[in-house]
């Protein structure tokens, strides 16, 4: 335990506390308390050969005083719990002295039945991670993303338990990246959609989905691009044993595969979004063509009845009984000849 004590500004971590463990040699081993559980972690340690005990903390959306709390119990750094307090960090990882400080942008697809050009596509949240020599808190900000089935499936295998702290960080890691790849595959599915509407028949509300699903990449993109390099560096650090290191260079390999989708993605965004402004300015030139046709068409009988309406009485063929049919024929013809003409032009 730290030198300093907990003092009574803080609080021990209540309502936003999911779940924590000690585990030992691969198995979960109950304890009263977080203080309790490290005080067994610890002793085990100091008393055995190998230092394979640790304790995880699993944190949702708690207040400062239970970061802090738990900050003086395992020595967290104050740039790093401030972090974790305030939440929408840019994802990163740092290191602070002997614990590494890891910031996870989670994502989730959400499935609207309706959706309108201002409903959510992607929601964003966050997981941040403490990994310390024997001990991990996680604090996850956002409803999405729960790792209660992380915890699970370390919990059932006491081999993933066994690789300590820096195996549970890779569990996470791997999680929230196959969550990158599946909301990755869905968004991709979403642009082919919209594209195939898009070449069908385009609409004000395919370039308004468009512009929604381009809105949504961005955010992803935020999300995942700013992680790519200092996740590749991990593997090299000191802190991550040599046996965990082809792990995280497997899930950083996961990583660069989803930022080269997402840019492929926004790149194609970019293209359909394109192709949907030009067919738009196609068909509504095309309407115009169509309109300034029938225009003209009309104009002639138009043009024809107003100098006959004009109430001359010198107007040809005005007093003989075949005028009035006389005209309405010149009519017919007229616009018979100007529809053919149009039609032969591609403007009908």
């Amino acid at each position: 335990m730290p030198d300093n004590p907990v003092t009574d500004r803080c609080v021990p971590p209540s309502s936003s506390l999911i779940e924590y463990g000690a585990y030992i040699a691969g198995k979960k081993v109950e304890a009263a308390g977080i203080p309790e559980a490290v005080n067994m972690v610890r002793a085990h340690n100091d008393a055995g050969t190998t230092s394979d005990a640790y304790v995880w903390v699993g944190l949702y959306e708690p207040a400062a005083p239970e970061v802090e709390w738990l900050a003086e119990v395992f020595g967290l750094h104050p740039l790093a719990v401030e972090d974790a307090i305030k939440a929408h960090q840019r994802p990163k990882v740092e290191r602070y002295g002997d614990s590494l400080f890891v910031v996870l942008k989670t994502v989730a697809f959400l499935d609207h039945q309706t959706p309108v050009a201002t409903s959510e596509i992607i929601a964003i949240g966050e997981i941040m991670a403490f990994v310390g020599p024997d001990f991990v808190v996680t604090v996850r900000h956002g409803e999405q993303c729960s790792l209660a089935d992380v915890r699970e499936k370390l919990e059932d295998d006491p081999k993933l338990l066994g690789r300590g702290p820096t195996g549970v960080l890779h569990a996470i890691a791997d999680f929230v990246v196959d969550k990158y790849l599946y909301v990755a595959d869905l968004m991709q599915d979403e642009l082919e959609n919209v594209e195939a509407a898009v070449f069908a028949e385009v609409s004000s509300r395919d370039i308004n989905r468009i512009y929604q699903l381009k809105r949504e990449m961005l955010e992803l993109k935020r999300a995942v691009g700013p992680l790519q390099t200092p996740f590749n560096a991990l593997p090299q650090r000191r802190m991550i044993p040599s046996e965990m290191r082809e792990y995280f260079r497997d899930v950083g390999d996961h990583l660069s595969r989803v930022c080269e989708q997402v840019q492929s993605s926004n790149e194609l965004s970019d293209s359909i979004l394109q192709a949907a402004l030009a067919r738009s300015n196609a068909l509504a030139n095309e309407d115009m063509r169509k309109i300034s046709a029938w225009v003209a068409i009309i104009s002639v009988p138009t043009m024809i009845a107003g100098i006959y309406g004009m109430n001359f009485d010198r107007m040809p063929e005005t007093k003989t009984v075949w005028g009035y049919p006389a005209v309405i024929g010149l009519m017919v013809v007229a616009c018979a000849l100007l529809h053919r003409a149009f039609r032969r032009n591609g403007w009908l």
